[in-house]
């Protein structure tokens, strides 16, 4: 790992920055908490909510820990959503300073998850305690609701805590998640919905043998070949206004037993669907199947949902990050639903108005991962903006 140099390298530890947010995110980042792991960055958080008059829940499924803090009880409800978790920094001597030292050097914020998204959670806490200060008597409620299982498996995190909550009648009515969404400068792009993830594992069957003996064997790898290529000449849906076309990749192909003279008695290949609201997951599977099956195939085809598609259309929720990324930054976002999945696949089918908007995610999962300070700022300052919306139309 590289000695910072103090003529070229020289670097404030930002923790001890004056801004609540970047100090905030300064501590979250020194936490290697590696997915599932949270390492006590919900109990930083929760301190923080418990002193803003939150009451704050626990909730710990299997090995992952999630946290739901709630003040008021009054619709609507409005949360902010993030998690503390963060994929592996990998090998840290390619990184300039520890992934695990929050560094800020020329404006930046290094540090493993600073943007995906210990930096969006630092600035809606922030933003919080700002709003409560100016607003203690505000409309509705407003939650908080953090995991840990976000970049792992995701299935003991978000998604039962929204079935927890549903299970008693707390009914969500916005939803912010600090998602780093902006491409190019903060603000200009929000996430109004994510595409349906479906993944497949097909196993086509052969007959092992001898290589100079084809008549005696049945290679996979022949027979999937022309299969494969049909199914990526494949449109399977023009998308529309609001999500892109519907699209097939192949992600692994694995067979063959290492050696040159013999035919492999099997293949395997992993491919996955980034669909639209064109699509369902069993219209996909249907037409997959239907296309295996007419090429007299012996295989197994094993199914994944992660997430269905959502949307959130042009709402009070909506305009009111628009009007908020307007005011502080002077741009108007592009709405969109490109991009990966997030815990927004569980929120939104609860009822809740849904968007993602965070800092930039131009370095997100890279080495020396980063964010702006100025940009945690401005966030920090765009969420205050949002409940003031939302949560002051009666006073």
């Amino acid at each position: 790992m590289m000695t910072p140099d103090i003529k070229t390298n020289a670097y404030t530890d930002a923790r001890q920055h004056s801004h609540p947010a970047v100090a905030l995110t300064g501590e979250l980042v020194s936490r290697d908490s590696v997915t599932p792991e949270d390492k006590g960055c919900q109990e930083v958080l929760r301190t923080q909510l418990e002193a803003l008059s939150f009451r704050c829940e626990t909730l710990i499924f299997d090995d992952v820990t999630n946290l739901w803090a709630r003040k008021g009880s009054q619709a609507p409800l409005f949360i902010f959503a993030g998690h503390t978790d963060v994929v592996p920094a990998g090998n840290k001597d390619k990184w300039t300073f520890d992934p695990f030292l929050p560094a800020i050097v020329d404006g930046q914020l290094y540090g493993r998850g600073s943007a995906d998204m210990k930096g969006g959670v630092a600035a809606f806490m922030a933003a919080l305690t700002e709003f409560l200060a100016q607003h203690p008597d505000h409309d509705g409620s407003i939650g908080v609701l953090i995991t840990s299982d976000e970049e792992g498996a995701a299935i003991n995190g978000t998604v039962k805590v929204i079935e927890t909550l549903m299970a008693r009648g707390e009914q969500i009515d916005y939803c912010v998640l600090g998602e780093p969404t902006a491409e190019q400068q903060l603000g200009d792009m929000i996430k109004i919905g994510r595409r349906g993830s479906l993944s497949g594992r097909l196993v086509i069957q052969g007959k092992q043998g001898h290589i100079a003996y084809p008549h005696l064997a049945d290679n996979p790898i022949h027979k999937a070949m022309p299969v494969l290529a049909e199914l990526m000449q494949i449109e399977w849906d023009k998308g529309n206004d609001a999500f892109p076309a519907t699209s097939f990749q192949i992600s692994n192909i694995r067979s063959g037993l290492g050696v040159s003279n013999v035919i492999p008695p099997d293949i395997t290949i992993d491919f996955n669907f980034r669909f639209s609201t064109e699509q369902t997951a069993d219209t996909i599977k249907k037409r997959v199947h239907a296309l295996l099956d007419s090429k007299s195939l012996s295989y197994d085809l094993n199914w994944n949902l992660s997430g269905t598609p959502w949307l959130t259309k042009q709402s009070a929720l909506v305009a009111a990050a628009d009007q908020a990324i307007l005011a502080v930054t002077g741009l108007t976002p592009v709405h969109s639903t490109g991009g990966g999945i997030s815990d927004g696949r569980f929120i939104a089918p609860s009822g809740a108005e849904v968007i993602e908007l965070g800092p930039l995610n131009e370095s997100i999962h890279k080495i020396d991962e980063h964010v702006g300070v100025n940009d945690l700022i401005q966030l920090t300052e765009i969420y205050r903006q949002i409940m003031i919306s939302l949560l002051t139309q009666s006073k």
